[in-house]
C-alpha cells in the first residue's frame, strides 16, 4: 500500500471514529448486537426495513476506531437497498478483508478504503463485526 493511501485510509478511519454517521437508536427498528471478547469492542445495529428494502440504519458502539468506521460506513451504503444487496455487499467484504494483503481487491466503494485491515488480522474482526450485526438485525435474530 502507498504511502499515500495509508494516510488516505487512517484519515477516512479517523474520520468515522470521531463523527461516526448514523450513531443513534431507531425506536421500534430490529437490532442486534455483537461484541469481540478479544478487544472489548461491542456494536449494536438498528434496522428499520420494509418489505425487502431498508428504510433506515443505524449503530451504536464502544471499542476501537475500525469497529466504528466499519459500521459508520456501512451504514451509508446500505440504506435503500434491499436486504438481499447489503447481505451479498457484506459477503463481499468479508472476502475482501480476509483476501491475503497484496492481492486484488473489488471495488466496494466507499468500503473499498478498509481493505487495508487485511494487513492486520487481529483488526479483521472489528471491521466485520457490524456486518455480523446487520445481517442478525435484517434476520429478525439478536443473538
Amino acid at each position: 500500500m502507498s504511502v499515500d493511501l495509508q494516510a488516505l485510509y487512517q484519515d477516512v478511519i479517523l474520520d468515522h471514529n470521531r463523527r461516526p454517521r448514523n450513531y443513534r437508536v431507531i425506536e421500534g427498528a430490529r437490532q442486534a448486537e455483537r461484541d469481540n471478547r478479544v478487544c472489548g469492542d461491542r456494536v449494536t445495529v438498528y434496522v428499520r426495513a420494509e418489505a425487502d428494502a431498508i428504510l433506515d440504519v443505524s449503530f451504536q458502539a464502544s471499542g476501537c476506531a475500525i469497529v466504528k468506521a466499519s459500521a459508520s460506513l456501512m451504514t451509508e451504503i446500505v440504506r435503500g437497498r434491499t436486504q438481499a444487496e447489503a447481505n451479498a455487499l457484506g459477503e463481499q467484504f468479508h472476502r475482501m478483508v480476509m483476501a491475503p494483503p497484496g492481492s486484488a481487491i473489488d471495488d466496494l466503494g466507499a468500503l473499498t478504503i478498509l481493505a487495508g485491515v487485511r494487513r492486520f488480522p487481529t483488526r479483521i474482526k472489528c471491521a466485520t463485526l457490524p456486518w455480523e450485526a446487520l445481517r442478525l438485525a435484517m434476520a429478525g435474530q439478536s443473538e
